[in-house]
């Protein structure tokens, strides 16, 4: 485990300094009191700032770290990864793998990486207080997803609005539909719904 000594005017201070350098929160650390703070005789002589030690004891970029290899290792694929904590926000790619690898860790739709990205969610947020957001990607593909079901809802708000009858895709799980109703909703003389139930919930896309 990670850990730094860090020797301050006040504890709270060197506690900062300490979850500044490890780059985590408080909950995320045990703090060890090494010397309490001392002003000494009258405040001058035998002062003594604060020394504490910081340890990390549930790091959410080692646990995503190492959940993620155990399961590419179960998976028999060969990759690493990349962590990057921004604030509340964990954000993952999958690196270093071959297309025939990557194909299988996407799965139809993105359906396999949707079930790593939950499964990671899990283990990262296992006892802990504050919920942190996890999103797992690979060489961009959900970039290119985006863009991909962006193209698609204007092909099919263009089919909508021409047959004067609603269009219905294929179901989508609810990050995709999202995408979908978000790049319709400014769109004039269209509309967008969801009909159905988990995983075969849709979207349709009807003019007004």
């Amino acid at each position: 485990m990670r850990s730094v000594v860090k020797v301050s005017k006040t504890v709270d201070g060197a506690i900062d300094e300490a979850l500044r350098e490890l780059s985590v929160k408080k909950d995320d650390v045990h703090v060890e009191v090494l010397e309490e703070p001392s002003r000494g005789l009258f405040g001058l002589i035998g002062t003594k700032d604060a020394t504490v030690k910081v340890t990390v004891v549930n790091d959410p970029v080692e646990v995503a770290e190492n959940f993620l290899n155990r399961i590419l290792s179960s998976m028999n694929i060969k990759g690493s990864c990349l962590v990057r904590r921004e604030d509340v926000s964990l954000f993952i790619d999958i690196t270093n793998i071959n297309s025939s690898d990557m194909g299988i860790v996407i799965g139809k739709r993105g359906n396999t990486l949707d079930a790593i990205q939950y499964l990671l969610s899990l283990a990262v947020n296992k006892n802990r207080d504050d919920y942190v957001k996890v999103i797992v990607d690979v060489k961009g593909y959900r970039k290119k997803r985006e863009d991909t079901l962006i193209r698609l809802a204007n092909k099919m708000a263009d089919k909508a609005k021409y047959s004067k009858r609603p269009v219905r895709l294929e179901p989508m799980n609810p990050y995709e539909r999202r995408i979908i109703h978000s790049a319709l909703q400014h769109v004039d003389g269209i509309t967008t719904h969801s009909e159905g139930d988990d995983p075969y919930r849709r979207v349709v896309i009807q003019a007004k």
